[in-house]
């Protein structure tokens, strides 16, 4: 159940439902936006998208319930915050459900510009108070990171990272690296706090004879946001493709020198786990990422790229000029990726916990 999520969405479509499809359940996905069929085993049943996040709390919260009320299912698993009250009420039905948690709330709502910034501290002291306790009454809760698991039980909790699935995005062209475009891409949504300013900005700064380009696959919202970034210098060296499907990101990404990801250290970025990392190794590219001390950890202890503070343009550009002017020493990052994806950071290992929840709560 999600009703803020796309249909489409690559952790609940593709990974857990098509995971729970592959392992002999019968799957129904019930999602705002989404057209009533069956999808590569999947019952997808579609309520009317929201016309804003009042009409989505009012009008598709509830649609969502009563839809998956109807089913009479054995398990409901749900993916927003905002769901919780459904939750609790499919308990009082009998039911067994799962809460999907994929950010950490309180953090997040700290620097949600939509909330007055006198109200932020208390509207996350609030929502934490509440997930806190309705979490109780579930009968597990799914993490996507190890930092969200002092939030709740240990008993009901499983850790169900978000890593790439194995060959989903490996390169579609045969042109050797170093032939490549000089293309640095970003996949996934950008926002204000994702550091799209000041990646765009830091493209700005390139000298006029650079070849290098951005190329976004991915919703950048708001769009008083987009059109912010298009008045900036940098952006006539971005291409914008918008939303992209799973085969055009593979294409993007054989066609790319890097990938890049500067996100802010903000909020729910200092334990997160981005999984365009991953995806990024996946697609066997060296990585530029934030500084963030967890991600650190990650990218250079395991020499998959760069790390450069997000809010200095000068670091981006260095990183991302190193990285071009040594394509062997940038292939073979791309290569120990692709190697710690294919051992470690991949969905078969996370799809495990997924179904050992399930078994335990329906056994």
């Amino acid at each position: 159940m999600t009703s803020v999520h796309d249909p489409r969405d690559v952790r609940i479509f593709q990974k857990e439902c098509k995971s729970l499809v592959a392992a002999g359940y019968e799957v129904t996905l019930i999602a705002a936006g989404a057209a009533s069929a069956i999808v590569e085993g999947v019952r997808v049943i579609g309520v009317r998208a929201p016309r804003g996040r009042l009409d989505r709390m009012l009008r598709v919260v509830p649609a969502v319930f009563l839809a998956a009320l109807r089913l009479k299912a054995d398990l409901y698993h749900f993916h927003d915050p905002e769901l919780m009250p459904c939750g609790v009420l499919l308990k009082l039905f009998g039911r067994r459900v799962v809460y999907d948690v994929h950010e950490d709330l309180s953090a997040d709502l700290l620097h949600k510009p939509w909330i007055a910034p006198v109200l932020r501290v208390p509207t996350a002291f609030a929502a934490r108070t509440v997930e806190a306790v309705l979490s109780l009454t579930f009968d597990g809760i799914v993490i996507t990171r190890p930092s969200l698991a002092r939030k709740f039980s240990a008993k009901k909790t499983r850790l169900v990272h978000n890593y790439p699935i194995l060959g989903e995005l490996l390169p579609t062209s045969d042109t050797p690296y170093r032939d490549r475009p000089e293309v640095a891409a970003y996949v996934g949504g950008g926002t204000r706090e994702r550091g799209m300013r000041e990646l765009v900005g830091a493209f700005g700064t390139l000298p006029p004879h650079s070849r290098l380009r951005l190329v976004i696959a991915g919703r950048i919202t708001p769009e008083p946001f987009l059109e912010e970034l298009r008045q900036l210098p940098g952006w006539k060296r971005v291409d914008y493709l918008g939303w992209q499907n799973r085969t055009q990101v593979a294409d993007l990404l054989s066609n790319a020198r890097f990938g890049i990801v500067m996100f802010l250290p903000i909020g729910n970025h200092i334990t997160s786990e981005p999984t365009k990392l991953f995806e990024y190794m996946s697609a066997k590219l060296p990585i530029v990422a934030s500084n963030i001390p967890h991600w650190r950890k990650v990218v250079e202890d395991g020499g998959f790229g760069r790390v450069v503070d997000p809010q200095s343009p000068e670091q981006i550009v260095a990183a991302m000029q190193g990285l071009l002017d040594d394509p062997v020493s940038a292939e073979r990052m791309g290569a120990n990726g692709f190697a710690a994806v294919r051992s470690r950071y991949n969905w078969d290992t996370a799809a495990r916990n997924l179904l050992g929840l399930y078994d335990r709560i329906l056994s």
